[in-house]
C-alpha cells in the first residue's frame, strides 16, 4: 500500500504526521469519461501510425480509465491519451517531492542534509511514506507549489492538509517533470536531475512492474510506481520512466484507475510500456 494510505478494517486511511491514520471521506474527481484516441505524431516516418495503432490495441477489452504519455527526444516522438485527466497521484508524486527539494536547496545554495539524502533514498528506492511525510512537511505548500510553478506544472494540485498521496496529476505535467530531470534546464541543475535518476534507477526489484516492462538490454532504466485503492475508481496504479539507450531518450507515463485489483492496473500499464519499448527498438 503505497501513498501515505492503509486499509484498516475495511476503511481507507492515510497515515499523516506521527503515523495516525485518518479516514478519508473525499474522493477525486474521475477523469474524463469520455473514449478519446491515442494522438502520435513523430519526426520518423510511420512510427506514429505504429504507435498509435499498437497503443489503442493494448488498452483493447481493458477495463479502467488509462493516460498515457510518451515523448522521445531522439526521433521527436510524442504520444497522448487523456493527457489532461486528473487521477490521485499516489506514490508517483514523491519524484516531485524530492524535485521540489533539489530546487528548493538549489535556491538557498545548499547541498542536502545527511538525514535529507538518507530520507530521499526510502522516499524513492523503497517508496517510504513515513520518509515522504516528513519532507512533504518539510517543504510546506510555499515551496511545493513555488516548485509547481518552475516547472510549469499548472495541472498539478497537492494534496491538502498532508495528504500528499491525493495530490492531483495529469499526463502533461508528469511528462513535463520527466522531461526536465533527463534533460539540461534552468529549474534543476545536472547534480540534481542526475540524483534523481540516480535513485530511480535504484528502486527495490520487487517495484520495478510498469513502464520497464519489455525494455531492450542495454537501455538504462528510472522508474518510480504508485498504487492506491480507494472506495471510488478502485485501484490507482500508476508507473513514470526515463529511458536511455538503443539510439533512444525517452520519458513513459501510464496513469490508471478504476481497476478491479492492484495486479489487473500493472497488467495494463505493462501491456502499454511492452509496445512502445518495441516500436521505439524496432524504429
Amino acid at each position: 500500500m503505497t501513498p501515505g494510505i492503509s486499509r484498516r478494517a475495511g476503511v481507507l486511511a492515510v497515515a499523516v504526521g506521527t503515523g495516525v491514520l485518518v479516514p478519508l471521506v473525499a474522493a477525486a474527481t474521475p477523469a474524463a469519461a469520455a473514449t478519446p484516441t491515442v494522438t502520435c505524431t513523430s519526426a520518423r516516418a510511420g512510427l506514429a501510425a505504429k504507435l498509435r495503432q499498437d497503443i489503442t490495441a493494448a488498452l483493447a477489452g481493458r477495463r479502467g480509465t488509462v493516460a498515457v504519455g510518451l515523448y522521445d527526444r531522439s526521433t521527436g516522438t510524442t504520444c497522448t491519451l487523456r493527457a489532461g485527466s486528473a487521477y490521485d497521484s499516489a506514490s508517483v508524486v514523491k519524484v516531485t517531492v524530492l524535485a521540489a527539494l533539489l530546487w528548493d536547496a538549489k535556491k538557498s545554495n545548499r547541498y542536502l542534509t545527511d538525514r535529507e539524502t538518507t530520507l530521499a533514498k526510502a522516499m524513492i528506492t523503497k517508496s517510504d511514506n513515513a520518509a515522504t511525510s516528513t519532507l512533504w512537511r518539510q517543504l510546506g505548500m510555499t515551496k511545493i507549489n513555488g516548485f509547481l510553478t518552475s516547472a510549469g506544472m499548472t495541472q498539478t494540485k497537492p494534496g491538502a492538509n498532508g495528504y500528499w498521496g491525493l495530490t492531483q496529476i495529469t499526463v502533461t505535467d508528469e511528462q513535463k517533470l520527466l522531461k526536465l530531470i533527463t534533460a539540461r534546464n534552468a529549474v534543476l541543475s545536472d547534480r540534481a536531475r542526475a540524483y534523481i535518476l540516480k535513485l530511480m534507477g535504484q528502486v527495490v526489484p520487487s517495484q520495478r512492474w510498469g513502464t520497464p516492462y519489455g525494455v531492450p538490454s542495454g537501455v538504462t532504466v528510472a522508474v518510480k510506481n504508485g498504487w492506491l485503492q480507494r472506495s471510488t475508481n478502485g485501484w490507482r496504479v500508476h508507473s513514470v520512466g526515463a529511458f536511455k539507450g538503443g539510439g533512444h531518450d525517452y520519458v513513459m507515463t501510464v496513469l490508471t484507475h478504476g481497476n478491479s485489483t492492484m495486479n489487473y492496473g500493472i497488467a495494463t500499464i505493462q501491456a502499454v510500456a511492452k509496445v512502445i519499448h518495441r516500436d521505439l527498438a524496432a524504429s
